[in-house]
């Protein structure tokens, strides 16, 4: 009798600790698994969007060092980039000696295609310069300059590219360069609407630079396949010596504003940098505060990275505004 009392005792005592030790063992399981996603975890999530380069990043590599512009997929994998935005006019050197045949074209668009499709790259969008003025106060000058983007908007479709950005100088009264904007863009957009191209408008110097008048002619052109391309830099109205892109700025608009009123006709957002502090942070540009406007407006698609600054080397620029957008993504409402 003794020796089942006994026994029972100890099985009893064994079924405790081991029930003591499962239930310990849950409880800790429990604890390990909080519902909660911390805040290091959030400010360790994707961004909300896709990252993009512009080609003229390294236009002083193209020009100046005799750097291949096919060699532009391959040098922006290997940065970290994976959507592609190219400059017309760092392929003119070659393009203008045939004067833009259709032989010269289709060649570009399929060196372009294969260097894309190697490194796994996509085609955003081409950045279009050099062919004319769209918002010409002449109808003839306008009409020839529309002409002059049907190649490019061909290309855009052939690579896949949802966009491509043009520019309006034109007159700088305000009421001539609303018209005549509006009119060139819709005889170019009316052209690229069946190839399913968007024609695209930065904020690039003289009157297109004042967001509110070049919201107006988005509104006023009313196509599903017209909008903008907003700048974080490029808001300077009015330079020393009437120049659109060189110069000391006279006039400027306010970047901030300038971008709220761009974003609701986006198709695409330029990142512009140009010098950074000992913290990383662009010296003239918040970046948070942009990309908390950018966020706000909902837009999802790429961001393309712009480095324009002199004091970086080109290729520790892009990679400077690259890490700047990223972790100024983390930060944000």
């Amino acid at each position: 009798m003794k020796r089942n009392h006994l026994k029972h005792a100890v099985l009893l005592g064994m079924a405790i600790v081991t029930l003591g030790m499962y239930s310990c063992k849950e409880t800790k399981k429990a604890e390990a698994e909080p519902t909660v996603v911390s805040t290091e975890e959030e400010k360790t999530a994707d961004p909300f969007f896709e990252l993009s380069l512009a080609q003229w990043s390294m236009h002083k590599m193209v020009f100046d060092e005799g750097v291949d512009p096919y060699t532009f997929a391959e040098k922006a994998k290997g940065w970290g980039f994976s959507g592609l935005e190219y400059v017309s006019g760092l392929y003119y050197k070659e393009l203008e000696k045939s004067n833009f045949s259709k032989e010269a074209m289709a060649a570009f668009v399929e060196k372009c295609n294969a260097e894309s499709e190697k490194y796994g790259m996509v085609n955003v969008l081409i950045m279009i310069d050099g062919q004319g003025d769209l918002a010409s106060v002449d109808a003839k000058e306008r009409k020839k300059a529309v002409e002059n983007h049907y190649k490019w908007v061909d290309a855009a479709a052939a690579m896949g590219c949802h966009s491509i950005r043009v520019n309006l100088d034109g007159s700088q009264i305000p009421e001539e360069w609303i018209a005549n904007s509006v009119d060139g863009l819709k005889q170019l957009a009316t052209y690229a609407k069946d190839k399913n191209v968007n024609i695209i408008v930065e904020n690039h110097g003289g009157l297109s630079s004042n967001a509110a008048m070049l919201a107006e002619v988005m509104k006023t052109v009313n196509m599903e396949n017209c909008g903008t391309l907003p700048d974080f830099g490029n808001f300077c109205v009015k330079r020393k010596g009437g120049s659109y892109y060189s110069g000391e700025c006279e006039e400027e608009y306010d970047m901030y504003q300038g971008v709220s009123e761009l974003m609701p006709y986006a198709k695409g957002v330029s990142a512009k940098s140009y010098n950074f502090d000992e913290a990383g942070n662009e010296t003239k540009i918040d970046y948070s505060k942009m990309l908390q406007i950018v966020k706000n407006a909902g837009y999802t698609s790429f961001i393309g990275v712009e480095y324009e600054g002199d004091e970086l080397g080109e290729e520790a620029g892009i990679l400077a505004t690259k890490e700047l957008l990223l972790n100024a993504s983390k930060n944000l409402e």
